[in-house]
């Protein structure tokens, strides 16, 4: 069913590395148009570049997803590039794990601010221009630990990724008949994630857990699975984790 996905104009929130690359490199194979986000430019260059040379269609925007006008310029860039947008992918992230004990509450705001308001905002930049074509795709990445709470030292990440699922669910409900929406909840996945700990201990026990950790391929073709659905069918929630993973 990839001719559901040949034409498509993607935006990838997070797309530098990880997930997000993956999806961004998988989805342009399959026909997709692809509008890349994410703070680190020079990545972002070097993955549109490669997509372009590989004969693929990408255009990129340098993107911070706590600010909500980067949000609604990377839409916007993409209707300027492409003529509109059928799927935004929140794939934006950050796994800061420590005891809550540590108060680190630094880290505590910077995870709301990422992985729950950067969900949101992408939300809001694109709902507008689904409503407004009748049709569009949100995909919201949350994680296993936001269907089991991670602890000790999870709990207020997997507080951000409870919230993420309970928010595409309220969005699946208030738009859903022609605007689909997907949560996919990942396990171990070999990304940039993993290294968004301070505190060393637990810093190094993630490191230890995610030795088990699956490509970000993986997630990539669950991604695609989700879109090359013909538009009556919503794939709601997608949890995927390595065979071994128990958690």
């Amino acid at each position: 069913m990839s001719q559901n996905i040949d034409g498509k104009v993607v935006v990838i929130t997070g797309a530098s590395s990880g997930l997000g690359e993956s999806t961004a490199r998988h989805l342009a194979s399959l026909g997709a148009k692809v509008v890349l986000g994410a703070r680190r430019t020079e990545k972002l260059e070097r993955i549109t570049q490669e997509i372009r040379d590989s004969g693929g269609q990408a255009e990129f925007l340098t993107t911070d997803v706590t600010v909500a006008s980067d949000l609604k310029a990377l839409v916007e860039k993409a209707i300027a590039a492409f003529g509109q947008v059928d799927v935004i992918i929140n794939n934006a992230g950050l796994m800061a794990i420590a005891p809550m004990s540590e108060t680190k509450t630094d880290e505590w705001d910077r995870m709301i601010d990422i992985n729950i308001k950067g969900v949101l905002y992408g939300i809001a930049a694109a709902l507008p221009i689904f409503e407004r074509q009748g049709s569009g795709h949100f995909i919201n990445i949350s994680s296993v630990a936001g269907v089991k709470v991670f602890s000790p030292g999870g709990a207020v990440y997997s507080g951000t990724k409870f919230a993420v699922r309970a928010i595409s669910e309220g969005l699946r409900h208030e738009v859903g008949g022609k605007i689909r929406t997907t949560t996919i909840e990942p396990g171990a996945v070999d990304s940039d994630l993993k290294h968004g700990s301070s505190h060393q201990e637990s810093s190094d026990f993630v490191k230890d857990f995610y030795q088990i950790a699956i490509p970000a391929d993986s997630v990539a073709r669950a991604i695609a699975y989700a879109i090359e659905q013909p538009a009556d069918i919503d794939i709601n929630e997608l949890v995927l984790r390595p065979t071994v993973q128990d958690f």
